[in-house]
C-alpha cells in the first residue's frame, strides 16, 4: 500500500479493507498488513477484487472519502462516494477552466513542455549510456533542437501554435528514434511514426503500449473525479478521452517509448511475433501480446523518485499522481499544473 497526497493506494489484489474504530485496516489472507486513521484520508483506491466491508463504506460516505475500485491491471471498475458535492464542484471547475482559452492553454503548454523535456532527456540518456553504439552528434543535434522547441512552446500564444510546435518536436524526436534501437536492427527498423494502422513492428508496439497507458490515465482521472472526455488541447469528440490524451503526452517518451525500446533491445520480443496483413497493417500475435502485458505490469512496479513530490513511487502510480496534481490545480491548491519532468 502507498499513501500519496492524502489518498491511500492498496495495490495488492488480495487485500481486503475493513473498519476498526476510526481506522481503515488492510488485510491480506487474513493477516493485517497496515492501518491508517480515516481523518488523514481524502480517498482510497483499491487494485483488487476482495472488496471492502459495509462498515468502512458507510464510514467513508459519512466523511466524504471516495472509494475507488480498479482491476489489478488498472482498469477502472467503479467509484463509491457519499456526498457528491466534491466531485461536482471539481468537474464544474474543470469545464469552466477548460472553456477559457488562457487557462486551458496554460495546462496544455505544461503537458507539451513535459513531453518535449522528457523526449530530450531520453536522447541525452542514450548518448550517455550507449556512446559507442549511437551516433552521438546526431542525437545531440536533435536534443538541441528540442531544447529550442521548449522555448517556443513556453512563449506561444495559441493552441494552434502549440500544436504546430508539438508536431515539429515530434518529428525531430522520431527522426532519430531508430538510433535508440540497439539490437535486432534489421527486424525492428523504424522509419517514422505510423498509427492507423501501424506499418512496422516498432509502431505496432508503440501503438499497443500507448493504448495501455491511455487506459491507465483514464482510470486515474476517473479516480480523482475528473472528466477524461473534456480536454484542454485535444478537442472533444464523442467517445474520445481527450484529457487522457493530453496527459499522456508527457509520459509517452519516458514511460511508453523507453519500455518499447527495452523490449526490443533486451530481445524480449522477436520478429516472429508479428504478422503483416494485406492492407500493410502489422499486428502482434497472442504470445507476443502476452509478453508485452506481463513486462508492462513488471515495469509499473519499478520505483522512482517523483520529481515534484520528491517521494518514492512506482511507475504505475505516476499517472495517478499527475491526475491528483491536476485536480489540485483546478481546485486552486496549486498555482499551475506541474508536468512530470524526468531526468
Amino acid at each position: 500500500m502507498k499513501k500519496l497526497l492524502n489518498t491511500l493506494y492498496v495495490t495488492s489484489e488480495d487485500s481486503y479493507l475493513s473498519l476498526d474504530g476510526e481506522n481503515v485496516v488492510i488485510s491480506d489472507k487474513g493477516c493485517e498488513i497496515g492501518r491508517l486513521p480515516l481523518h488523514n484520508l481524502e480517498g482510497i483506491v483499491s487494485f483488487g477484487y476482495r472488496g471492502t466491508s459495509p462498515a468502512l463504506m458507510g464510514a467513508c460516505a459519512d466523511r466524504n472519502i471516495s472509494l475507488c475500485y480498479l482491476s489489478p491491471q488498472g482498469k477502472f471498475l467503479a467509484r463509491v462516494i457519499g456526498k457528491v458535492k466534491g466531485n461536482v464542484i471539481l468537474r464544474q471547475q474543470q469545464y469552466k477552466s477548460f472553456l477559457v482559452e488562457e487557462e486551458s492553454l496554460a495546462v496544455a503548454k505544461n503537458c507539451i513542455i513535459g513531453k518535449i523535456y522528457n523526449a530530450r532527456w531520453v536522447l541525452e540518456r542514450a548518448t550517455r549510456d550507449h556512446s559507442l553504439q549511437v551516433d552521438i552528434e546526431k542525437l545531440k543535434a536533435s536534443s538541441e533542437n528540442l531544447k529550442n522547441s521548449l522555448n517556443y512552446v513556453r512563449t506561444c500564444q495559441s493552441k494552434e501554435q502549440l500544436r504546430g510546435f508539438e508536431g515539429e518536436a515530434a518529428q525531430i524526436y522520431f527522426g532519430v528514434f531508430d538510433e535508440l534501437i540497439l539490437q535486432q536492427k534489421k527486424d525492428f527498423a523504424f522509419h517514422g511514426r505510423s498509427k492507423r494502422p501501424p506499418l512496422d513492428n516498432v509502431n505496432a508496439l508503440l501503438s499497443f503500449v500507448y493504448t495501455l497507458l491511455t487506459n491507465t490515465i483514464t482510470s486515474a482521472l476517473e479516480t480523482v473525479g475528473l472528466d477524461p472526455y473534456i480536454g484542454c488541447l485535444h478537442t472533444e469528440r464523442p467517445g474520445r478521452v481527450s484529457l487522457s490524451l493530453d496527459l499522456i503526452e508527457e509520459l509517452r517518451p519516458v514511460l511508453a517509448d523507453r519500455f518499447v525500446l527495452s523490449l526490443i533491445n533486451k530481445k524480449m520480443v522477436s520478429k516472429k511475433g508479428f504478422k503483416k496483413k494485406e492492407n500493410g497493417a502489422v499486428l502482434m500475435d497472442d504470445e507476443t501480446r502476452k509478453t508485452v502485458l506481463v513486462e508492462w505490469q513488471n515495469k509499473k512496479k519499478e520505483t522512482l523518485t517523483h520529481p515534484f513530490l520528491k517521494e518514492k513511487v512506482e511507475w504505475g502510480m505516476v499517472p495517478y499522481v499527475q491526475a491528483m496534481l491536476l485536480a489540485r490545480y483546478l481546485r486552486g491548491d496549486l498555482d499551475e499544473y506541474p508536468p512530470f519532468l524526468w531526468k
